[in-house]
């Protein structure tokens, strides 16, 4: 440890300043960063925890970052300021293959369109959008189960993946490819069963935390987000931001991501450079004037930033 990091408080203040592309959420200045339990750890380990708190983290994930950094100060042995975590290893990430492991899903699942009903299901597939998702909201159990029959029945013929948010009942009966959940979804829906059922599964995130809960049943793919603002939906997390995308994307590099939340098509070189394999977007193409040529443009667009980012 270099001798002008000598206290916690040296550590911390060098850490947010040093990894400030991290920043996001409610950040806090040091004295609301110390909590009374830092001094149970050693001093690299309490200075780690005060620098994530003072760039947002929740709790829950500046403790993930910090067991990552001590452990990979013991695999290293040194303590490196500069060294961001990224290796699974370190976040105890189980090596792949998985025997317990969903069905695989194509590493780069493209432009991903999530929609409100079958009907826009049908369209985007028809136009040439590689992933679907249908986002059906109702309380009415026989009308998701007409919703969800007809999006499966509007994507035969056309190459579409169709993933089913949320009604896994209904998707394991229509037989579609895939169901989508969110992290408060996982506590209630058999995951065994839908895995038994041969679905393919995603899952959302939003930070550390979540990623590693999701990565331990083995997904098809985990969605990143919400990296911009987005109005679509109240989120309990802040965006998170293309400085916490990069490292979450390197962190979970052996399955497909999704990133997702406020990207359009400005956004998209940005985003691409991350090294996710898709982009999934709402309103870029369900507000657009002209949703068949939105579609296409975006995905024109991730296709020459990923070729840029090859050379």
């Amino acid at each position: 440890m270099s001798l002008s990091l000598n206290t916690s408080q040296d550590i911390a203040h060098a850490l947010a300043t040093q990894h400030a592309a991290m920043l996001a959420g409610d950040t806090l200045p040091y004295a609301q960063a110390v909590q009374a339990d830092d001094d149970a750890h050693n001093t690299a380990t309490a200075g780690v925890l005060q620098g994530c708190r003072m760039l947002g983290f929740l709790e829950h994930d500046a403790q993930c970052v910090a067991h990552a950094w001590a452990a990979q100060t013991q695999r290293t042995g040194q303590f490196s300021l500069n060294d961001w975590p990224g290796d699974p290893k370190d976040f105890g990430i189980a090596p792949s293959p998985r025997t317990h492991a969903f069905p695989s899903c194509p590493h780069a699942l493209g432009l991903y369109a999530v929609l409100p009903d079958a009907q826009w299901v049908g369209r985007m597939a028809r136009a040439g959008v590689p992933t679907v998702q249908l986002r059906f909201k109702s309380d009415d159990a026989a009308a998701i189960q007409r919703e969800v029959r007809t999006a499966v029945q509007a994507v035969q013929g056309t190459g579409a993946l169709l993933f089913i948010n949320d009604h896994w009942q209904a998707a394991i009966g229509e037989g579609a490819y895939g169901v989508h959940l969110g992290q408060e979804d996982m506590d209630d829906a058999p995951i065994d069963k839908i895995r038994a059922a041969g679905l393919r599964l995603g899952l959302s995130t939003h930070g550390y935390a979540e990623m590693l809960r999701a990565d331990a049943v083995s997904p098809s793919y985990i969605a990143l987000g919400a990296v911009f603002p987005t109005t679509l939906k109240r989120m309990q997390t802040a965006p998170q931001g293309t400085g916490r995308l990069y490292a979450y994307a390197k962190l979970m590099q052996h399955s497909p991501l999704v990133a997702i939340g406020g990207i359009d098509e400005a956004r998209i070189p940005v985003v691409m450079q991350s090294g996710v394999g898709s982009i999934a977007v709402v309103r870029a193409i369900t507000g657009a004037n002209d949703p068949e040529a939105a579609a296409k443009t975006l995905q024109r667009g991730m296709q020459a930033s990923r070729s840029a980012c090859i050379k």
